[in-house]
This record gives structure tokens, C-alpha cells and sequence, in this order.
């Protein structure tokens, strides 16, 4: 009996679609398409994770004959009307925008703090000069505790999950762009708020200088927060977003169509690395040559290179005809 009808039968055994299995195996449905069509061999990490997936041994899947065992109703994806999140994407990229905009607003709050405490040291008899690096490096500290391993779990699933079904309902994407535009307001109104401070408290230092950071601590959160939230109902996105970190191997899998995407979106994002790298350069002259006389304005670098990058998109858009 072949490998292809040993998961055949195994796939139908667990009620499992072609794209419900690639998902689980971290690979394109063509890939499963290819495999069972004999036009190509999984490697042998996809092949162990077949066996840990249908609890069987390397020798049994490849050699022996499966076709007779029955069905495990207890480990079948269910009968499904609608495309499901059998990946755990939801939840992953959930926990994802909160941790990333909690871990930034930390590090900011971290830093209200330092200058809170710092300006209290010109009260008279005040004694809180030693909290106030303690205090940034406490919020840094904290901040990167939160947002290195959220990056980092968010990657090793993106590695193991690279291309997810869509399986969000129209509902559900409108109340993630609702989240988003409430999140949007709210954060802008309390970096707004925040600046307002600065001249209700003038005749405060020591608040002047550190509420506004308070507020805008507030104020990223919910914008980075919304923007997480309505960016992980945007499947076709992450998606496209996978095909740029295919390698060569992985790519030669895909069909005509999906390879061709995949090339240009890897293309595409080594001119983004490159405008973007460019600009960090620019930027450091700028700041670091004093010959030049421009160190102020050394930031404006970087949104130009974004302003560069969105031209290049736009260009590519126009091309394409999209």
C-alpha cells in the first residue's frame, strides 16, 4: 500500500480537509495535494509530525497498510458548515495584542515615573533622586518581559502555522474595525489629553512633565491594542505576510500561481529592508556628524522612508493592477 493512500485514508478517518491538515502541518494545501497526488514527498519533519498526528509509527505510514483502520470519531474535526480556527489562530494572535501594547505602555509608564520622581527631587526635603532610574529600568525591564516572548511565541506559531483559513464571519471583522476606531479615538484623545496637561500643569514641573506620559502611556495601548486586534481578523494578510519567509524548498511546493506570489512578496520586502536600512543610515549621519549641523532633525529619516516604501507599494499595486 502507498504513503498516499495510507493519508488518504487517515485524513478521512479524522473528517479532515486537504487545508485543515496543511494548516496543522504548517505547510501550503497544495503541498497535501501534492503528497496525496504522488507529485511529491514530505521531508522528514512533516512525515513524524504525520505520525504524531494520526498515532502511528514512520513504518506504518510509509510501508505498511492503513486503509483498514476505523474511525476515531473522538478525534474527528467536526462536521463544519463553515471554514473553522483549528489552529489556535484566534487565541495566539489575541494574546499577541495584548501583551505587545501592554509591554509598550510599561516601558512608557516606566519613564512618567522616572520623570515624576525626578522632578520631585526640587521639592525641598523631598529624597527620591535614587527611584528615579530604578524606576525606568523597573518599566523597561517589565515592558521587555512582556513583549520579547509575545514576539517571540507570535513567530514560532507563524513557523509552525504559516498559512491559516479564513474563518472569521463579516461580524466579526466589523467589530474588529470597530475596535479599531474606538481605540484610535481613545488614544488620540488621551495623547491629546496629555499635551493639554502640560499647560494646565505649568505651574507643576514636576506633573507637567511626567503626566503627559502617563496619558500617552494610555494612549498607545489602545491604539496599538485596536490596530493588533483588527490586523488578526485580516487572514489573507497573514497569509501573504508567510509567503515572503518561504524559503526556496518551501516555495517549489506551492503552485504556479502561489510561487509567483511568494517570489514577488519576498522581492518586495528585501526593498522595503533595504529603503528602510538606508534611511537608518541617513538618519545616524545626521545625528552623529556635527558637520553637518542637523542632529534635530535626524528623526525625519524614517518617515520618509516609509513615505519611499508606500511608493514603491503603490507602484507595484499599479503594476499588478490591483
Amino acid at each position: 500500500m502507498s504513503f498516499r493512500d495510507n493519508l488518504q485514508h487517515l485524513r478521512a478517518t479524522r473528517n479532515m480537509t486537504q487545508e485543515q491538515l496543511a494548516m496543522l502541518l504548517g505547510v501550503s494545501r497544495q503541498s497535501v495535494s501534492k503528497w496525496e497526488a504522488e507529485r511529491a514527498y514530505p521531508e522528514m519533519d512533516k512525515l513524524i509530525r504525520l505520525c504524531e498526528l494520526f498515532e502511528c509509527t514512520l513504518d506504518e505510514l510509509v510501508l505498511g497498510d492503513m486503509t483498514a483502520r476505523p474511525a476515531n470519531p473522538a478525534a474527528s474535526m467536526p462536521p463544519r458548515a463553515a471554514p473553522q480556527d483549528v489552529t489556535g489562530y484566534d487565541q495566539a494572535m489575541r494574546t499577541f495584542a495584548w501583551k505587545l501594547p501592554l509591554g509598550i505602555a510599561v516601558i512608557v509608564a516606566g519613564a512618567a515615573l522616572s520623570v515624576l520622581f525626578a522632578g520631585l527631587t526640587l521639592v525641598p526635603g523631598s529624597a527620591y533622586q535614587s527611584y528615579s532610574s530604578a524606576l525606568m529600568l523597573v518599566g523597561a525591564a517589565v515592558g521587555i518581559a512582556l513583549i520579547v516572548p509575545a514576539l517571540f511565541a507570535r513567530r514560532e506559531f507563524r513557523r509552525s502555522h504559516p498559512f491559516v483559513e479564513d474563518f472569521y464571519a463579516a461580524e466579526q471583522k466589523s467589530q474588529a474595525r470597530k475596535a479599531f476606531s474606538t481605540g484610535l479615538v481613545a488614544g488620540i484623545a488621551l495623547v491629546m489629553a496629555g499635551l493639554a496637561s502640560t499647560i494646565v500643569l505649568q505651574p507643576f514641573p514636576w506633573l507637567a512633565g511626567s503626566v503627559p506620559l502617563f496619558f500617552a502611556a494610555l494612549g498607545v495601548f489602545f491604539i496599538v491594542h485596536g490596530y493588533l486586534v483588527k490586523s488578526c481578523c485580516d487572514v489573507g494578510r497573514y497569509n501573504e505576510k508567510s509567503l515572503r519567509g518561504m524559503n526556496e524548498a518551501q516555495i517549489g511546493a506551492l503552485d504556479d500561481d502561489l510561487a509567483s506570489r511568494a517570489r514577488q512578496a519576498k522581492r518586495t520586502y528585501g526593498m522595503y529592508a533595504l529603503i528602510m536600512g538606508l534611511s537608518t543610515v541617513v538618519g545616524l549621519v545626521l545625528l552623529f556628524v556635527p558637520a553637518l549641523n542637523a542632529r534635530w532633525w535626524f528623526w525625519l529619516a524614517w518617515p520618509i522612508g516609509g513615505i519611499f516604501c508606500g511608493v514603491v507599494k503603490a507602484y507595484r499595486s499599479v503594476r499588478s493592477g490591483k
